[in-house]
């Protein structure tokens, strides 16, 4: 706040009810703006401004676009969404009527979704953008960013709900997929081993077998840079099993080495969280009856 106002945009976003109060009272003309990220919100924003259709190569990115596929009349992201949606035999999310969708004064359309898993994190981008983009003139409203609430009024015009529902949906699971294809995830940092006690020994053994099974856990993070063919059940299997062995041993214990594995799937496939548990559940069993014992490593 400073001098009573609100101050550094979306980031002071409130949900206390008396200082909603207030700012209202002081600005009763003022939009609203939901910051996304705490809302656990993805937002795609989807453009129709005039602008130059850049090359094929661009509109749906890390997809190629066969010169056989004829993009006559291709001119704002209502065509590279509905593109993007064809390409993976799924419904075009400008005409989900599951979800709150909003008109803006422009002539775009908000589609606002839920994200399911509360330790999921998206980024913002913008559909120019050359490193991180879902598609042409599609933008992305996530983590960092804000999405202007229905009926906010504007010189420009009025934001206005489509249809009958006012709730945002589950995101679906295909385009959870894409963000993650794309470079929306914000991929947390890799867990670390607890710090605590034990004697010298111990603490060898440990670091014994960190090294044995950090790079394994690594090799499931990074399954996170694309939705499928990295392999991650091979992958997260061998790490529990590892896992599992190492705990027979004595050199982990069983349960915080399995939040750790959880917390590395979740990374990497946050969409399935009851597979990734059976997954490194059946791998940890299975380990446990072969103990991995590490002499002369030290």
């Amino acid at each position: 706040m400073t001098e009573g106002r609100a101050c550094h945009g979306f980031h002071a976003a409130t949900t206390d009810q008396e200082r909603i109060d207030t700012w209202w009272g002081q600005s009763p003309s003022a939009g609203v703006g939901v910051a996304c990220g705490p809302a656990r919100l993805v937002v795609i924003d989807v453009d129709a401004h005039p602008a130059p259709v850049p090359d094929r190569s661009r509109l749906l990115p890390g997809i190629p676009i066969h010169e056989t596929v004829d993009l006559a009349g291709l001119a704002s992201g209502f065509d590279t969404l509905a593109l993007l949606a064809a390409f993976r035999g799924q419904p075009d999310p400008a005409q989900d009527e599951s979800t709150l969708r909003v008109r803006t004064p422009s002539g775009g359309l908000h589609i606002w979704y839920r994200v399911r898993e509360p330790d999921t994190r998206f980024r913002c981008s913008t559909g120019s953008s050359p490193k991180v983009a879902l598609a042409w003139q599609v933008d992305v409203r996530a983590e960092g960013g804000y999405i202007v609430a229905p009926t906010t009024r504007t010189a420009q015009g009025t934001y206005e709900a489509q249809g009958t529902v006012r709730t945002p949906a589950p995101l679906p699971g295909w385009l959870h997929a894409e963000l993650v294809r794309t470079g929306h995830l914000v991929t947390p940092p890799a867990p670390r081993p607890p710090v605590g006690g034990g004697g010298a020994r111990r603490r060898v053994r440990g670091a014994a077998a960190r090294r044995v099974l950090e790079p394994l856990m690594e090799e499931v993070v990074r399954c996170g840079n694309a939705p499928e063919g990295t392999g991650f059940t091979e992958k997260l299997n061998r790490a529990a099993y590892t896992a599992g062995g190492l705990a027979a041993a004595g050199h982990v214990e069983s349960t915080q080495v399995r939040e750790e594995l959880l917390a590395a799937a979740r990374s990497a496939r946050p969409w399935q969280d009851r597979r990734n548990e059976k997954i490194i559940d059946d791998g940890l069993a299975a380990g446990g009856t072969r103990p991995f014992h590490l002499e002369g490593r030290t």
